[in-house]
């Protein structure tokens, strides 16, 4: 959109007003600031402000924390609520809702502790009605109310189904969300708690003002929902388009299927780049079931496009145009084409040849998942490929996995540590961080099972590093924080080895996962390179792949890299060789699919949309987007 688009027509078709910033980093910012402004606004009394749980206020309280450090602001005239907690669980308990509300602010700032309510998710059961009761009457009518959305639409612990007239109460947590919070206790469902306490949605309607924030992929289609689409009981976040005073925030990616993002001409004025340009012929095709080249003038005019025709057009040429984008991202030469550079244009230039190549993989699988093709080929056509494991993944492998492994030792007559390994794992305690010695153990498994699937295709063993970047090494789902340790061991490897080509993950839905976590220490090493006269990082190109789950926007692609069905076939094969990861994997997420399933089928879309577009026809494809790092 260009920046002269009035507010009120920016915003026409929102429910709940909503603004969209390029980063959650950037929102939280801008709600930090908001919270700043409206506790110095509030004079002679205390202010009520109330918090959400889990992971997306993250970012919010560590920049609160640094402000109050700071001393741009003051929490001691601050009353400050939390929403929910799991029931029954000890006040102490680092598996606790809240554990991360006093790790990241409450233990920064100068709140006074008279002034903190958090539901106390030990109260015996006797008292437990009478004491939500109690903390209903106290929570009503806050000044400001800051929370989040579930995936569903939950808010707190209200989900599908709540009431609008709800207060606060213990509600039984759905089999669903028990899946969903057990990653909170090592994926243990029996560790996991049954109940909760929660604000119930009337409770929350009360205050005086709301924001809402939503972050990643994973929360697009329930931005959408309760921002464009009509009140639903059945999503208790959509009761806040009866809210007077509510305002969302959200990063790009969780407003990817709101019509700002996903058809902005139907809104106003835009700034029509060619990727800009791009969006909307792949828009328009995909609405009208037809391919580049037979889009006509009246399509383009009585769908809203008709400033593109004004500015870009004529409409054919405007086809012609974006046809050709189209074939020049189709490339079987990730790495560039020996000998070829010509007048036709072309993703990745020839020389030089070969060129050395990082492919940088958060963990020990998603490279051949993401963009096994593409490093098989790359492996292939002569290039110098190096495949980097950023993380361990030790979590990530079932305990009777670990004992098939030493099963199969005893079977050889290597030894017999079956005892002594099942006594450790008999060791772990419910909820807490798993014994060293086993993640050891399954980060070895891990470790085999990466070299078994690059080596299947004829990667040099020496090419396979493994990191172990230490952020990761927190033995539970809940990671350390990056620091300078974790980017001074991806510099060393980039020193090392100053490729021409980074592969790196691109798909950043969590914004506190390892995907994310990772893929920004590798950008902050090269930065730091780059900084410190490190001249190859000018000349480097760095192709951002996405995972098993979502696929870039064909707008947004700059590379496609077509599979034949051997190819494809040679992919899922390496992608077997990961056995921990099939079928029993401890956070399989909602989808049932196995890995390789879930890679053919996005992949196999792709090509199809390419087909759809006019383009040739081809088995699967993986696709990339281009980012460079010069000045």
């Amino acid at each position: 959109m260009e920046n002269s688009v009035p507010s009120d027509v920016l915003h026409a078709y929102d429910k709940i007003f909503t603004d969209v910033y390029d980063s959650a980093e950037k929102a939280s910012d801008v709600v930090a600031d908001k919270i700043v402004a409206a506790i110095q606004d509030c004079e002679g009394r205390l202010f009520r402000l109330g918090f959400a749980t889990g992971t997306t206020p993250v970012t919010l309280y560590r920049i609160l924390s640094r402000k109050c450090m700071n001393g741009e602001v003051s929490f001691k005239n601050v009353s400050i609520f939390s929403i929910d907690e799991y029931y029954p669980i000890t006040k102490d308990s680092p598996q606790s809702r809240n554990a991360i509300i006093y790790k990241e602010l409450l233990c920064n700032i100068d709140v006074l502790p008279c002034n903190v309510h958090i539901p106390d998710g030990s109260v015996d059961a006797s008292e437990v009605t009478k004491y939500c009761a109690g903390f209903d009457i106290d929570a009503r009518n806050l000044d400001l109310l800051v929370i989040g959305i579930g995936n569903e639409g939950q808010v707190g612990f209200n989900e599908t189904g709540a009431q609008e007239h709800t207060r606060t109460r213990t509600v039984f947590m759905s089999y669903q969300s028990r899946k969903r919070q057990a990653r909170n206790f090592n994926g243990d469902m029996a560790a996991t708690p049954k109940m909760a306490l929660t604000m119930g949605l009337s409770t929350m309607l009360s205050a005086k003002k709301v924001y809402i924030m939503a972050w990643g992929e994973d929360k697009a289609s329930i931005v959408h929902k309760i921002v464009e689409e009509d009140f639903d009981p059945m999503c208790p976040a959509s009761c806040f388009q009866h809210h007077g005073n509510v305002h969302l925030f959200v990063d790009q990616v969780a407003a990817g299927q709101l019509t700002c993002e996903v058809a902005p001409w139907l809104i106003g004025p835009c700034d029509w780049t060619p990727k800009f340009r791009r969006k909307a012929v792949v828009w328009l095709c995909q609405k009208l079931n037809k391919p580049i080249l037979k889009l006509t003038n009246k399509d383009y005019l009585n769908n809203s496009l008709d400033e593109l025709v004004e500015k870009c057009g004529p409409f054919d040429k405007i086809n012609i145009d974006v046809f050709n984008e189209f074939q020049h991202t189709i490339t079987g030469w990730p790495g560039g084409k020996p000998n070829s550079d010509s007048g036709t244009p072309r993703p990745v230039a020839s020389e030089p040849f070969p060129k050395k190549v990082v492919i940088f993989s958060p963990h020990p699988d998603d490279d051949i998942i993401s963009m096994g093709g593409t490093f098989i080929r790359l492996t292939h056509q002569g290039h110098d490929v190096h495949v980097a494991y950023e993380t361990s993944g030790d979590v990530a492998v079932h305990d009777s996995v670990v004992m098939q492994h030493f099963d199969a030792a005893y079977q050889l007559g290597l030894g017999d540590k079956r005892a002594e390994v099942a006594e450790i794992i008999a060791s772990k305690v419910p909820g807490a961080p798993e014994p060293r010695a086993l993640l050891d153990i399954k980060a070895a498994i891990r470790r085999s099972e990466a070299r078994g699937a690059d080596m299947s295709f004829g990667l040099p063993e020496s090419h396979i590093h493994f990191l172990n970047l230490p952020f990761y090494e927190s033995g539970g789902i809940t990671k350390n924080p990056c620091t300078q340790v974790d980017i001074d061991i991806i510099k060393d490897l980039l020193m090392e080895l100053q490729p021409n080509q980074i592969y790196m993950a691109g798909d950043l839905a969590d914004p506190h996962g390892t995907h994310r976590v990772c893929t920004e220490a590798a950008f902050e090493a090269l930065m730091q390179l780059k900084s410190s006269g490190a001249g190859w990082v000018n000349y480097c190109t760095i192709w951002l792949y996405r995972g098993a789950w979502m696929e870039w926007e064909l707008g947004r692609v700059d590379m496609a890299v077509p599979l034949s069905p051997d190819e494809v076939i040679e992919k899922r094969h390496a992608i077997y060789r990961h056995l921990s990861q099939k079928d029993i994997v401890p956070f399989p997420g909602e989808d049932p699919r196995e890995f390789w399933q879930r890679a053919e089928d996005r992949t196999q879309n792709t090509a199809r949309q390419y087909d759809q577009l006019g383009m040739a026809e081809y088995q699967a494809m993986e696709v990339f987007v281009k980012l460079y790092l010069r000045d």
